[in-house]
């Protein structure tokens, strides 16, 4: 099957959208598709050969956070020659409701489209004042798709209409394998030896607040208070220095700041820490990120945002406490670090949940819906070309 993926945010800043267009895309080429994705990028931006460049892409404010999108006349021109030149047999486009290429191409496209949508924002005024403008293109699509519950219902409440919801895939196994880093072990779940205190970690972009860091950090002093061994991994990019200039300056080495890390190095972390820390505050629809901690066997403690209850399985497969609560946080971390146990329990849990979210199984819901799209496709047009079915025998009774 010839598959077109539209990328609305830029290729070379990591995002869980981004990662999870690249993750199907070489899930769909190792399938033996091919499989042509449509991103924003620096020209300087390394790309794999499945990657077109739409040109550079400018900061827009979205969904509570600044979204590098690429959008105009000559983003337009790049669109409609990649649309024509790749002939595709479905066009799959993510968040086609942003101002972004995903919008461009429902308007430039004639043929089978799917959408994607991961935005979860219950309030957004934007999206409905937009909504007049965006239904010719809206119209033009055949399935939708919503990653969770709560963007299935942002979906229905602002555009109409509804999805299926099919969750980011990950790929379990490439967690599952990675080594841990003896430089980064806790003592609690791991024998790291030398009488190392417990490690904890944090992955996100630092300066971001949504991400939720300051709420960890506001509650590191109560955890080192019972936990003066304790040690806080951060993986991802912003001012390390003013991250931590609320601590005081005695606990300010217990933050290692890792800066961007490969996914090899984010699998090592999660494989290596003794508890995973996820205090994100909103915005988020999903939460990769947990499904990848589950994935590397970590604990998981989250704050209670819809999505991340769902993924978490109503809170079974990890921690949850209230979003927000730095003081709550604190005590759900000492809680889980002076019990082992609960900490094997939660992590044998998430290895089992965290199975339905793998790409052997969303890969496959996927391409069920590409499946039927194009099947429905082909039955209009041949419905449409009375001589041609007759000739092929498939004229009705």
């Amino acid at each position: 099957m010839r598959i077109g993926i539209v990328c609305p945010y830029a290729w070379d800043v990591p995002g869980g959208v981004q990662f999870h267009i690249r993750d199907l895309a070489e899930h769909l080429i190792a399938l033996g598709h091919a499989v042509s994705v449509l991103a924003p990028s620096d020209e300087d931006t390394p790309l794999p050969p499945y990657v077109v460049s739409a040109g550079r892409a400018v900061p827009v404010p979205y969904n509570g956070s600044v979204a590098r999108l690429n959008f105009g006349f000559l983003s337009a021109a790049r669109v409609r020659r990649w649309v024509h030149d790749g002939d595709f047999e479905v066009l799959h486009i993510h968040e086609p409701a942003s101002p972004s290429l995903g919008l461009l191409a429902c308007w430039t496209a004639q043929g089978p489209i799917v959408a994607t949508f991961h935005t979860s924002n219950p309030r957004s005024r934007a999206m409905i004042a937009a909504y007049p403008i965006l239904q010719p293109a809206l119209e033009k699509i055949s399935a939708r798709i919503a990653v969770s519950e709560y963007a299935r219902r942002t979906l229905v409440e602002h555009l109409g209409g509804d999805a299926v919801v099919i969750p980011n895939g990950v790929d379990v196994g490439f967690f599952d394998r990675a080594e841990p880093k003896h430089a980064w072990l806790g003592d609690v779940l791991h024998d790291s030896g030398g009488g190392r205190g417990p490690t904890l970690g944090f992955i996100g972009r630092i300066d971001e607040p949504r991400k939720g860091l300051p709420v960890l950090m506001k509650a590191l002093p109560d955890i080192l208070a019972e936990h003066p061994e304790a040690r806080l991994l951060v993986a991802g990019r912003g001012d390390e220095k003013e991250a931590v200039a609320g601590l005081p300056a005695g606990m300010r080495d217990h933050v290692e700041f890792l800066g961007m890390v490969s996914d090899e190095d984010k699998a090592r972390l999660l494989r290596s820490v003794d508890l995973y820390v996820a205090p994100n505050t909103g915005g988020e629809s999903f939460g990769i990120i947990l499904v990848e901690a589950m994935s590397a066997g970590a604990p998981v403690l989250a704050s209670d945002l819809d999505a991340f209850v769902q993924v978490l399985d109503g809170g079974r497969a990890g921690e949850i406490y209230p979003n927000e609560d730095a003081t709550a946080l604190a005590g759900a971390a000492n809680r889980l670090l002076r019990d082992p146990a609960r900490l094997r329990e939660l992590r044998d849990r998430g290895s089992r949940h965290v199975r339905r979210f793998d790409w052997s199984t969303v890969g496959s819901d996927i391409l069920s819906v590409y499946e039927t799209v194009t099947d429905g496709a082909a039955s209009v047009a041949a419905d449409e070309r009375p001589g041609l079915r007759a000739r092929w025998g498939l004229a009705r009774d």
